[in-house]
């Protein structure tokens, strides 16, 4: 059987020395029945690793009771996760392009899978931590794959479908988390949380196994970059803990008057990355094997979109993180609450999806991300002016921001992959998601951390005005802080205390409206960023891959 695969209909014939070869299964894996079976791993293995990102947060309360867990304890069971995963997507996308993008896929879910079973079965915190670091590394290995295997499987029409899916996956699924771990954590038991991404991780992994044709870039030289590997993972993973860890360790000072490690690691993170890019580039003077090939940057879609995504998860990581807070602390949701009034955010996503391609063919794909942003956009400066409000309002708005994920989160992705050589598509996919992983940290760390100023002050100022002791005001500040308003219907609970946590869940929806507005400001640059993106006709595309597979390694 021939060493590569039959090019799919739009595409340019391939042979075993161009960097877009490809080996597939035994059949013929590229008619497009079996493309779609393919597809279908993809999704539900994207929907994996994105859902158990957020599924685990909203289950987090029962774990501390039921693990004794500490508040540093809790803090990491998030942040491990976030950090790893973010630090090694580079990496492993490098990697698919090496040694085979399917290889890759299959080898995280399998990850994936054992680490979910040793979460869901821990008997210690330490057990947890370990397990969830583990779990990082599966969904780094995972989710670089998953685009550069679309970049590669999928031209013209089929592709704005497949992208179209793509984007359903992430932005439903991250929605879909915190209802369905705020199910197992009312009805059934935490542990299933994790447990439950083993029978759909064998489904995903057997059809990955039957349909998804193996893509790696045969051009590149046999060997790894130890140097650039190293360089680039714990720069990154400097940059991560810095933005991750800012709202508990403090920018400048701890709660204790100690130095915060956090500006430390940032410089170190900064330096280590300015120090990769200069290595890389002595490193393809000298015709030595690289980790990344820095010319990637030169395409200009691909440049333009990165940034345009890092910004666009700024804002849109920012709001979900600063929602759910003000629902459970301020407005009486529980969990369970929460999760079902964000679960309108995935219906509206999921919905759009199928618009999408007859929108990107009528439109084309620039102009659907840059109509899906602004909805984004127009829909949280709504939810910030609608604060507190009712059900309905609330679900109104995040319907409507649903929408503009699902035309905005894939597409920028089809656009900004679209000119890259297939060879290289991994460590394209690797480099986009992982600026998209340091929008979403830095999201989290700017409006996290203005919500809980903001929170911190306005708790303050009302609290002054009252006729309460000053030790008993600082105590409650301290309280409120500490849990970012989670402590707030617990104080409510007590009729001694509720006045007080009336006062703070007032200025919980006060800092909320000011960080959800912020947010859809932030989306609204991400609008100007897309600006600079242009529309390409699927022959230009080709022909442009092809003058940049010529160029991007000169």
């Amino acid at each position: 059987m021939s060493d590569t695969a039959a090019p799919t209909p739009g595409s340019t014939p391939t042979d075993p020395g161009s960097a877009t070869a490809v080996t597939s299964p035994p059949g013929d894996f590229t008619g497009a029945p079996r493309r779609w079976w393919g597809m279908a791993a993809i999704a539900l293995g994207t929907s994996l690793v994105i859902m158990d990102a957020t599924i685990a947060n909203v289950a987090l309360p029962v774990v501390i009771e039921d693990l004794h867990m500490t508040a540093t304890e809790a803090q990491w069971v998030s942040a491990v996760y976030s950090l790893v995963f973010a630090s090694l997507m580079l990496t492993s996308g490098r990697f698919g392009d090496l040694f085979g993008r399917r290889m890759m896929f299959i080898a995280g879910l399998v990850v994936f899978m054992g680490s979910s079973l040793a979460a869901g079965s821990a008997t210690g915190p330490m057990m947890l931590l370990i397990a969830r670091l583990v779990q990082g590394i599966g969904a780094a290995m995972v989710l670089p794959a998953t685009t550069s295997t679309i970049n590669a499987m999928f031209t013209g029409k089929e592709r704005s479908i497949a992208f179209a899916i793509y984007g359903s996956a992430i932005g439903g699924m991250a929605a879909v988390g915190p209802l369905v771990g705020g199910w197992l954590a009312t009805d059934a038991s935490w542990r299933w949380a994790f447990w439950l991404n083993i029978p759909f991780g064998i489904v995903a992994v057997v059809l990955a196994s039957l349909f998804l044709t193996e893509t790696r870039d045969r051009t590149l030289r046999r060997g790894i970059d130890w140097s650039g590997t190293v360089l680039a993972t714990v720069g990154l993973g400097g940059i991560v803990f810095a933005l991750v860890e800012s709202s508990s360790y403090g920018w400048l000072h701890q709660s204790d008057g100690s130095l915060s490690p956090v500006p430390f690691a940032l410089a170190a993170g900064v330096a280590l990355l300015g120090l990769w890019v200069w290595a890389e580039h002595v490193r393809h003077q000298r015709g030595a094997i690289v980790q990344s090939h820095l010319g990637l940057w030169r395409i200009r879609n691909f440049r333009q979109g990165t940034i345009a995504s890092m910004i666009i998860a700024l804002g849109e990581f920012g709001m979900l993180f600063t929602l759910p807070l003000v629902l459970q602390g301020a407005l009486g949701y529980n969990a369970l609450g929460t999760g079902w009034l964000m679960m309108v955010l995935a219906i509206g996503t999921f919905l759009m999806s199928g618009a999408v391609p007859q929108l990107t063919r009528r439109l084309g794909a620039r102009r659907v991300v840059q109509l899906g942003v602004l909805v984004e956009a127009a829909a949280v400066i709504g939810l910030a002016l609608a604060l507190p409000g009712n059900a309905w309002t609330l679900g109104i708005c995040l319907f409507v921001y649903g929408l503009g994920v699902g035309m905005a989160t894939a597409q920028v992705t089809n656009v900004s992959l679209a000119e890259v050589p297939v060879g290289l598509s991994g460590e394209a996919s690797g480099l986009l998601t992982t600026v998209r992983q340091i929008g979403s940290a830095l999201g989290v760390a700017v409006l996290g951390g203005l919500l809980i100023s903001s929170l911190t002050q306005g708790t303050q100022t009302r609290l002054d005005s009252t006729q309460l002791p000053e030790t008993a005001r600082s105590k409650v500040v301290t309280i409120v802080h500490d849990s970012i308003g989670a402590a707030i219907p617990g104080l409510r609970a007590d009729p001694r205390t509720a006045p007080v946590a009336q006062l703070a869940a007032d200025a919980l929806v006060d800092a909320a409206r000011i960080s959800t507005g912020v947010a859809g400001g932030i989306l609204l640059v991400g609008f100007v960023a897309t600006l600079a993106l242009t529309e390409v006709s699927p022959e230009e595309t080709a022909r442009r891959r092809a003058v940049t597979e010529s160029t991007v390694e000169s």
